[in-house]
């Protein structure tokens, strides 16, 4: 995005001005945080600790947006919609500063004021220093309770104490009282507010865990770095290493390791990008015996792809089709329908979804999935097997979908016990709750397993 006038260059921008940047190029142009916030902090060269920072403004200010706009609406004596959204911006990262991370006030005060001046003048710098010095005469605490005591509804309290939307709420209710425990909510909420640790990914068969790691409760191939950057750690690897997140992990060598492999079986991943489950795919492929083919409709996306399994010596064709029509190209032993959804499992990482995303999104996104997914039943080899995966714990876009195609295809589908596959590949013990409608799907949480909320489920063809 342009650079507010007034503001020095991108490459020596201060961390405060990278944050705002990514979040103005987030409200105004739909950027994707995690894929802006680290090509911005490499232009602006900032020191480690300064990306730190700018990463902790940004993600912070975003998973908490909703809270923070509560309390600029307090302070201001207007809703947030009438402040332009250039000070907006800025007025949230002041009040992250305030609420969150406890800088003292007068420094957080001074640089958003500073800030605001620079991006907005010197009429909205005296409207910044007035809004941020109400906001800083009240605890944390106080404020809590204020926002509170103002809401209309336990609903309304929830999403001001976990900047979440009502709508958000309610679903994750139902998902969680679909397997008994209704009661995991608050903790769920907290979770999605926080940042998740940074888990990394050694493609099987090509690279090994570094013996000072960690290695992850559940996925084998997962481990946490001992410290440090784990884009080194990547780039050491030579593409062998990923960033990847424990429960994408899982999701894909769910589908390679459900039932074994017969040599010259033929995969396809029909939804690939950004190619995470990709490139393990191709790796346990290779260790196989088998074929991986992957599709993807976005070309830039599709690029991300390519990218992804460069570094794997298994040829990867990637088609840029749109995967309704793309699976009836071939037969498949395995496919895997990582569908587009609302992305709501994945709020830690992505904490922008939460505001983005409206109820309206559901049934376009349903529909879209469960026809997806029967493009990808008609392309399996009798005895083959299709992975249903969404980052997305709502009910109409998992439970809803399954049981449909279950419904529509009747003696041909059989549907196998997802939650045992993962348990059974798990390194450790792993709570799967069952769900209350009997099938087999498993659930992952990020309050009960440190994973984005993946919902995995398992169908063959008979």
């Amino acid at each position: 995005m342009t650079a507010p006038t007034g503001s020095v260059p991108a490459s020596g921008r201060s961390a405060r001005w990278v944050a705002y940047d990514v979040l103005r190029a987030v409200h105004e142009s739909d950027a994707y945080a995690n894929l802006l916030l680290p090509s911005t902090i490499a232009r602006a060269g900032l020191t480690s600790a300064d990306a730190g920072l700018a990463t902790e403004l940004t993600y912070g200010t975003l998973r908490r947006e909703g809270t923070y706009d509560a309390i600029i609406a307090d302070a201001a004596g207007r809703p947030v919609t009438a402040i332009d959204p250039p000070v907006l911006d800025a007025l949230r990262l002041g009040v992250h500063q305030l609420v969150a991370m406890r800088t003292p006030s007068h420094a957080a005060v001074n640089e958003t004021v500073r800030q605001v001046r620079q991006a907005a003048g010197k009429a909205a710098a005296g409207f910044a220093n007035a809004v941020l010095r109400r906001v800083s005469e009240r605890t944390p605490g106080e404020w809590d309770e204020r926002l509170a005591a103002a809401a209309r509804s336990d609903d309304e309290r929830l999403a001001v104490r976990y900047a979440h939307p009502v709508w958000v709420i309610r679903a994750f209710r139902r998902a969680l009282a679909a397997e008994g425990r209704a009661d995991e909510l608050d903790a769920l909420l907290d979770a999605d507010t926080t940042a998740p640790v940074v888990t990394l990914a050694a493609l099987p068969g090509l690279a090994e865990r570094p013996a000072e790691a960690t290695a992850t409760p559940y996925s084998p191939i997962g481990f946490r770095s001992a410290g440090g950057d784990p884009a080194s750690v990547v780039a050491a690897s030579g593409g062998l290493v990923r960033v990847q997140d424990e429960g994408s992990q899982l999701a894909a060598l769910a589908l390679a390791r459900a039932v074994p492999v017969r040599a010259g079986e033929k995969w396809l991943d029909l939804c690939a990008a950004p190619g995470g489950k990709t490139a393990v795919l191709a790796a346990e492929a290779l260790a196989h015996g088998a074929s991986l083919e992957a599709n993807e409709l976005s070309p830039a996306r599709a690029g991300l792809v390519r990218d992804s399994v460069a570094a794997i010596p298994l040829p990867v064709p990637v088609s840029e089709e749109d995967g309704r029509t793309r699976a009836a190209h071939g037969r498949y032993d395995r496919i895997l329908v990582d569908a587009p959804c609302t992305g709501l499992g994945a709020l830690r990482r992505r904490p922008e979804a939460r505001w983005r995303k409206q109820p309206a999104d559901v049934p376009e996104l349903a529909a879209l999935q469960a026809e997806l997914l029967a493009a990808a039943f008609d392309a399996l080899t009798p005895g083959g097997i299709v992975a249903y995966v969404t980052c997305s714990p709502h009910l109409a876009e998992t439970a809803a979908v399954v049981s449909e195609a279950l419904r529509t295809l009747g003696d041909r589908v059989e549907e196998l016990d997802a939650r045992a596959v993962v348990a059974a590949l798990s390194s450790a013990p792993i709570d799967l709750a069952a769900p209350a409608d009997g099938s087999g799907r498993a659930q992952l949480w990020p309050h009960r397993h440190g994973t984005d909320a993946m919902s995995i489920s398992l169908l063959r063809r008979r």
